[in-house]
Order: structure tokens, then sequence, then C-alpha cells
């Protein structure tokens, strides 16, 4: 499945919530360290390459607390210490990255991702961080809505549970765009056309 090429000028790399509340929990299939590690070194070549570089972050202690037969936080859980809500050191976010702060699963909601994106004329987004089907798949389905090609790689997310990271992997993701490994990604990427 390596028919994948990536025009630099026109792709992002969009990391979703690799704060370091995500990267301390346990995660399947992949680890969270594994999956910042991966992270980091898409975000690594995408920069050698002059690509546009975003880091999503939530603020988790604003998200909504709606009703919910199992809520993510329970009623009454204190609020997390503002080190949890900073980016992971492993993530290795750069001065020269954009970050864009979100306070729902979803990265574009609230936010000026889409205006970021559009402005530098971008219309494939690659797709990783923490965790899989929540705010990853949350972004995903948000930005296949507004048109833009979709490239998800699969050892650079992760989620709590295996069967969850598997089921939006094989099913909701091929759907909606190209699910390959970091290393088919990175290929592609050293191999991609244009200037960025």
């Amino acid at each position: 499945m390596s028919d994948l090429t990536i025009e630099l000028a026109r792709t992002a790399l969009v990391l979703i919530d690799l704060q370091n509340f995500n990267v301390q929990r346990e995660l399947a299939p992949h680890p969270a360290e594994r999956v910042a590690g991966n992270c980091a070194m898409l975000a690594g070549e995408m920069r050698d390459r002059g690509a546009m570089v975003i880091y999503v972050r939530v603020l988790a202690d604003q998200l909504l607390a709606l009703p919910a037969d199992a809520p993510m936080t329970k009623p009454g859980t204190p609020a997390p210490p503002p080190d949890a809500l900073y980016f992971a050191p492993e993530a290795q976010v750069q001065a020269t990255d954009h970050v864009v702060t979100k306070r729902q699963w979803g990265a574009f909601y609230g936010t000026e991702l889409d205006q970021l994106l559009r402005r530098r004329n971008i219309k494939t987004i690659i797709l990783g961080g923490i965790a899989t089907n929540y705010g990853v798949e949350s972004t995903a389905r948000a930005a296949f809505d507004r048109g833009y090609a979709l490239v998800f790689v699969e050892d650079a997310m992760s989620s709590m549970q295996a069967e969850a990271h598997n089921f939006a992997c094989e099913n909701a993701f091929r759907t909606m765009g190209k699910v390959r490994s970091m290393r088919e990604v990175i290929d592609a990427l050293q191999a991609g056309t244009g200037d960025a």
C-alpha cells in the first residue's frame, strides 16, 4: 500500500493532543512514548522540507461535561494540574511550529485551524496523535467534511484500547483517506514533490 504521493507545499502535518496527561497514559496498541516519538520524527521530516507542522492541544479542564453513559471525566473529578496540559517533551514542539488550542475533541470547531490551512493552500492533512478514536477521529471527520485529503499514520496514534484504535483505522479512516505506517509516510515525504 505504498501508493502515496505527497505534494509538500500543499500538505500539513496535524498532531493531536501530545500533552503530558496523554503521553503518560497506558495506550494500545502502540505505547504513548512510541507514538510521541513517531510524531516528533514526522514533524522533523516535515520541518526539514519547509512543510507546515501544526500541534493541537486541548484545554482538558475546559472540555464540556455533558450527560453521558460513560463520561470521560467523572463528575467532581478535580481539574488536572497545569503541567498536565503542557506539550510532552517527547513531542519536540519547536518555535517554528503552529499551535492550535481547542476546547473539544475535534481541532476545527472554534479554532483557527481551517484558516491556517487555507491561507497556506493546504489540500492534504497528515494526522497523528492521541487518542485515535477521540481527538484524531473527530478532527478527521471535520477535515473530511471540509474537503481535505487525509493520510492517517497508523503507528503515530494510539488509544486507551487497541480495539478502538484498530476499529477506527480499519473502518472509518480507510473510507476517509489513506492509512499508512510511519515508514511509508516518511518514504513518501522523502520522495515528495515540489517545494514547501
